[in-house]
């Protein structure tokens, strides 16, 4: 039995197999050749796609007017100040001359044997924390006599010492854990009693001085309770100051070196004293506006170059790119130059276009700069470059200012009307406070409120109340001081007129309240029988179409401004000037790469495609293989058989040949 193609018969079947298979496999190098190429052609796509995100990354920036704005603030000594600007600073030259540095007060503790010896009993004692102004008297050693002290009313903090923590250690630990704004640090003097606990005020100026109240355990109150106006425990070593100076002549005091409510969008930095006045220059930062539209340029000409080159034509070696001639890339470099080629709408001024500002499309389409150009536009309409590149909006009245914008708004100038401002909740005594009032604990020290639908309950600190404006002061204080308003960044303003107290939440808008609901201390206050009023929302129209307000905040809800908030800071009613708002170019190259990469797109619908007849060339593959299998197999079976066959003549052949030779006279044949 012949068990190998070929051995008896001599056929080389595997040979004539595999060349037959070869011709048979000619289709699959087509497929092959198919699917490189939509695989080039995704790969293309790819990096379509990745230009199209680092064009977009690159736009980030220049999406925001304070890129366009930018002004610096130098300082002629910078030993003496530092400066910073926002986009609000107005350019200038200013002298400035500093007087006194701001400080906060520093209070230390008598010397104790031991850091982590318990002082006291143990007993759960409370110590409450207050800031104010000191004044009159006199400071001898450390101490003050016949001075008083006012709290500055933004509220009392308060700490919680037991025998867990009635340590110096323990009372440092646990006042710098409550974050309330004095910091408590240890010092060992070297002294038969050296470890001494010092109180720093966490804010500068004289109106944030110390003075520390406690309720519990007495050895804790005789070392820590101190009243500049009373018994103090506390010796001052560093007296809180003010910073004086003056500004071009000007004479300025601030709590504190870092000053940002001076000169308008300038924040002064206070290091040191002056000998002579030092100067200030606050100027355009033409270098910064300068790169942002040169890097805008950059960053165009670099997405230009990769959708060129993935679809040019390189007549040097007369050939196409992958993508040459495809519709997809071609739309979208249509797209392009259609959005830098328009004219930009809602600007405040004169420049609208990029050629402008001096930014023009070269023969080879690229973009390029005319610095002269920029430089003349930047030197005449420096605020008006934002508006080219980034959202922006600036309204005619300066008490109307732009808050934001949605996808929906369209660029345009709307005409603001107004019909109600935002007001405050408030609530105003029914009668005015007979001074001094003296304020006796668990007789009439309480008082019950809501404030923006926040209910709370304070005490007053016992004592003479020899002013109205005192008692106003101290209420301010204590409500300010509540943790369930202020964690909601509630707070309230007291004021006093001729005795009467009014008690105003700084809120606006129709969540913005102030109510008296009882307590001890309502009749002797002045407010039993108080009048409440809540607080109203902005109310008007932008563009003339309809607007919803909130507070201060009033939202276009139709029209073409659909989507764009404004805040209306008080004013009049009526008409209210115009709010121009425009969209960049930055802003919308920005929201055509969010479409472009968007999963809708055309690109991705592109791909898509691509991605199906790769797939539909490997099912062809699939198939192709599975008929060849069939083909290979029906050849082997044939040509076998065609051996058999050969095989088995060549034996019939040899068995003739034999039969012949030996018939009779087959020698002599």
């Amino acid at each position: 039995m012949i068990s190998a193609p070929g051995i008896g018969s001599g056929l080389d079947v595997n040979s004539i197999v595999s060349q037959l298979m070869a011709a048979e496999r000619r289709p699959f190098n087509s497929l092959s050749v198919k699917e490189a190429g939509y695989q080039a052609k995704l790969s293309a796509y790819g990096s379509v796609k990745g230009a199209v995100a680092g064009f977009q990354n690159a736009l980030q920036g220049l999406n925001s007017a304070s890129k366009f704005q930018a002004l610096t603030a130098t300082a002629s000594d910078t030993s003496v100040f530092s400066a910073s600007t926002a986009s609000n600073a107005v350019a200038g030259t200013y002298s400035l001359e500093i007087s006194s540095l701001a400080q906060a007060q520093k209070l230390v503790a008598a010397g104790q044997t031991s850091s982590t010896a318990a002082i006291g009993s143990g007993a759960e004692t409370t110590v409450t924390f207050d800031f104010g102004t000191i004044s009159g008297g006199t400071l001898n050693g450390g101490v003050y006599s016949g001075a008083a002290f006012a709290s500055n009313g933004n509220g009392t903090k308060s700490i919680t010492l037991d025998s867990s923590n009635n340590s110096l250690q323990g009372i440092r630990d646990a006042i710098n854990a409550a974050k309330i704004g004095v910091t408590a640090t240890l010092i060992n003097d070297g002294s038969d009693t050296p470890y001494r606990l010092v109180f720093s005020s966490d804010s500068q100026g004289v109106s944030n001085s110390i003075k520390v109240s406690v309720s519990g355990d007495a050895t804790v109150g005789s070392l820590l309770a101190h009243d500049p106006a009373g018994t103090q425990g506390l010796s001052e070593t560093v007296t809180a100051q003010n910073a004086n100076f003056k500004v071009n002549g000007v004479t300025v005091t601030k709590t504190s070196n870092s000053v940002s409510d001076v000169l308008e969008g300038v924040t002064l930095n206070l290091n040191k004293v002056t000998s002579s006045p030092a100067t200030l220059t606050v100027a355009r930062d033409t270098t910064s506006v300068s790169n942002s539209i040169s890097g805008f340029v950059k960053a165009y000409n670099d997405l230009a170059t990769t959708l060129k080159n993935v679809s040019g034509y390189d007549a040097a070696s007369k050939r196409g790119a992958i993508l040459q001639g495809d519709a997809t890339v071609r739309s979208l470099q249509t797209q392009l130059r259609g959005i830098l080629g328009t004219t930009v709408t809602g600007t405040p001024g004169d420049l609208t276009t990029l050629s402008s500002i001096g930014v023009a499309f070269q023969k080879d389409g690229s973009l390029a700069v005319d610095q002269t150009k920029l430089n003349d536009a930047m030197n005449n309409h420096f605020d008006e470059i934002a508006s080219l590149f980034a959202s922006v909006g600036k309204s005619t009245d300066s008490l109307v200012s732009f808050s934001n914008a949605t996808s929906s708004t369209k660029a345009g100038s709307y005409a603001v009307n107004i019909t109600q401002v935002a007001t405050q909740g408030k609530s105003v005594g029914s009668a005015a406070i007979t001074t001094p009032l003296d304020i006796i604990s668990g007789s009439n020290d309480t008082l019950d409120l809501t404030v923006n639908g926040i209910s709370v309950s304070v005490t007053l600190a016992p004592g003479t109340y020899s002013t109205a404006q005192a008692l106003a002061t101290e209420l301010q204080a204590k409500i300010n001081g509540m943790t369930a308003l202020s964690d909601m960044d509630v707070s309230v303003v007291i004021a006093e007129t001729a005795g009467k107290l009014t008690l105003t939440s700084v809120n606006y808008g129709s969540t913005s309240s102030v109510s008296i609901t009882g307590g001890t201390a309502e009749s002797a206050l002045g407010l039993a029988g108080d009048t409440p009023t809540n607080g109203a929302d902005v109310a008007g129209s932008i563009g003339g179409a309809s607007a919803t307000g909130s507070g201060q905040l009033l939202s276009a809800i139709s029209g073409d401004a659909l989507g764009m908030g404004i805040l209306i800071n008080g004013g009049a009613l009526g008409d209210r000037g115009k709010l121009h708002y425009s969209q960049g170019y930055a802003t919308l190259l920005s929201n055509w790469s969010t479409s472009v990469l968007a999963s809708d797109s055309a690109i991705v619908a592109r791909t898509e495609g691509i991605g199906r007849s790769i797939t539909d060339i490997d099912k062809r593959r699939a198939d192709l293989e599975a008929r060849l299998a069939q083909v290979e197999k029906r050849y082997r079976a044939q040509f076998s058989a065609l051996d058999t066959m050969l095989s088995s003549m060549n034996t019939t052949s040899s068995f003739l040949a034999q039969q012949l030779a030996s018939l009779p006279g087959s020698s002599q044949n």
